[in-house]
């Protein structure tokens, strides 16, 4: 059983600078078909600064960072047994290319169903940009087959 010791425990900060080739490649690996993830142009036509994130882009961008799975290596967590449960975003103002986000990231939950044989991390993530405004929040659950 993974400790509940580690239920508000803070991850490392990652800082991730957006950059368009990247939002482009994750655009078409996601098979994002509308022209302001790609095209300059039609994101400024569509009152953007620059080319948008696309929706789940920030959550890959954070796996980069790797502070996730150093934690949970420290929490006994065999990671070849992980699963990723479930991924919500909240956004409260475009992140673009040429911005540099912060994410802050905590444990705010662990619980097990079936008797221990599934338990459950909980991850609350703030998102922040250069300029210190709150531009999203996500939450994580990875599930731990046991």
């Amino acid at each position: 059983m993974i400790d509940k010791k580690f239920i508000g425990t803070v991850l490392p900060k990652a800082v991730l600078e957006i950059e368009k080739g990247r939002l482009r490649f994750f655009a078409k690996a996601t098979g994002e078909t509308n022209p302001i993830y790609t095209d300059e142009a039609a994101a400024k036509t569509a009152g953007y600064a620059s080319l948008p994130v696309p929706p789940t882009f920030i959550f890959a961008a954070e796996l980069d960072a790797n502070t996730l799975f150093p934690m949970m290596q420290e929490m006994n967590v065999n990671l070849g047994r992980i699963l990723h449960g479930d991924q919500k975003f909240s956004y409260f103002a475009p992140i673009c290319a040429g911005d540099t986000i912060t994410v802050e990231s905590k444990i705010s939950d662990i619980y097990d169903k079936k008797n221990g044989t599934l338990e459950f991390i909980v991850k609350d993530s703030i998102v922040t940009n250069q300029r210190g405004k709150r531009v999203a929040e996500m939450r994580s659950v990875i599930v731990v087959r046991n």
